[in-house]
């Protein structure tokens, strides 16, 4: 992760620096939640006593372990599907006068200080609550010298995305489109990688990125035909810079974590959410500033109090929604946070179709089914690679 930071949906290419970061965290801090209770040392035999104690011990491991599991997975579900809601109410609004928001950096700049707001204070109570371990962080929970130059351009190719796709749904383009479009990410990190690193892939990375391209494609064309509200060819170039600038981020973000890595500085997660998302804040302020966005944006919240209420209900699903991705990552296995963050982004399209009043057509379905079957086989791949290296594990014990 779905940086990684659903995502994608597009809060989601955040989840890939936070899932590389996580996944260094100390043994320490994947220790579960809930104490694991011993047998009484006084029990009726050494042997019964060692089998009776490891027995309960790992009847309560897994307990506390599906508990934490279903929190951090309940909570990335109730953030997102809630964010993915509000993003998509707050470009569907409109005013008395008929006027929709359209303030897309502007909208930036909320959800941005939403997230360096919540980081900071995530950073100044982990500061708090190990006074003790002064020697390894600051006391307000930061990483001691920790470099401030590789997040500017993770903070502007991220904000970029987040921004164009935005763009792209004040424009016209669907939401379950959209987020579907962004679930192809990998088609313009595959073909950097082609041009520039000379990477080659298998079959099954052409035929994933197909089908989620060509069932995007296959639903767009079907809400033309049976709905009034087409995508316009703007929102489809938008959601195409998205798509190229999620290809940047992914390098930039690998880039980053070398380049603390080199520095033998290990950022901790909100040490990610917080600067990056500062430097995000930072461009937006600038870029809606240069557009004219920043008072506009302003004006119409301040006459709009309700799309003012829906934009920052939105933001603070991205910062929490975040801090339960971080959750879950640390404690287990990535491929667990991107199967949660992956099914998420199917829900959010399903219910946007559902429950947002967006017609399909029966060929606009079969291009649904194309698309999440795309989405899905590498959720499946992963899961039977990593089945396979378990395996290997063990039969070379």
């Amino acid at each position: 992760h779905d940086m990684t930071q659903s995502t994608e949906d597009n809060a989601m290419s955040f989840e890939l620096s936070a899932r590389d970061s996580a996944s260094a965290t100390s043994e320490a801090d994947k220790a579960p939640l809930l104490p694991i209770h011993d047998v009484p040392a006084d029990a009726a035999s050494p042997a019964s006593s060692l089998n009776v104690g490891s027995s309960a011990a790992t009847n309560n491991d897994t307990k506390s372990r599906a508990m934490q599991l279903l929190f951090g997975a309940g909570g990335i579900y109730a953030s997102f599907l809630y964010y993915g809601s509000l993003q998509e109410d707050v470009f569907r609004y409109e005013s008395e006068d008929g006027t929709k928001f359209t303030h897309a950096w502007y909208l930036q700049v909320l959800e941005s200080l939403a997230n360096v707001i919540f980081g900071t204070i995530a950073l100044i109570v982990m500061g708090a609550s190990s006074n003790s371990k002064n020697s390894v962080g600051l006391w307000w929970g930061g990483t001691p010298n920790l470099p401030k130059k590789p997040f500017v351009s993770s903070g502007f190719s991220q904000v970029c995305s987040k921004a164009f796709t935005s763009l792209a749904l004040a424009n016209g383009l669907s939401f379950p489109v959209a987020t579907l479009a962004k679930s192809g990410k990998m088609a313009p990190v595959m073909l950097g990688s082609l041009i520039l690193g000379g990477a080659t892939y298998g079959l099954r990375e052409y035929l994933q990125v197909l089908a989620i391209i060509g069932g995007t494609a296959i639903l767009s064309m079907s809400k033309k035909k049976a709905s009034t509200s087409e995508s316009t060819p703007l929102g489809v170039v938008f959601i195409l810079l998205a798509l190229v600038m999620d290809g940047v981020t992914g390098g930039v973000q690998k880039r980053l974590l070398a380049d603390m890595k080199r520095v033998q500085v290990t950022p901790q997660p909100y040490d990610l959410m917080t600067y990056t998302n500062l430097f995000m804040m930072l461009f937006a302020l600038l870029i809606s500033f240069v557009l004219g966005e920043f008072t506009q944006g302003i004006a119409y919240c301040a006459s709009n109090p309700k799309v003012f209420s829906l934009i920052w209900k939105f933001s603070m699903c991205s910062a929490i929604g975040q801090s339960f991705i971080f959750y879950t990552v640390a404690r287990f296995d990535p491929l667990v946070c991107s199967t949660v963050t992956t099914t998420r982004k199917i829900l959010s399209v399903l219910y946007s179709i559902l429950f947002k009043g967006h017609s399909i057509a029966g060929q606009g379905w079969l291009g649904l089914l194309l698309a999440i079957g795309g989405i899905a086989s590498e959720v499946v791949h992963k899961a039977m690679g990593a089945g396979k290296k378990k395996l290997k594990s063990k039969t070379s014990i």
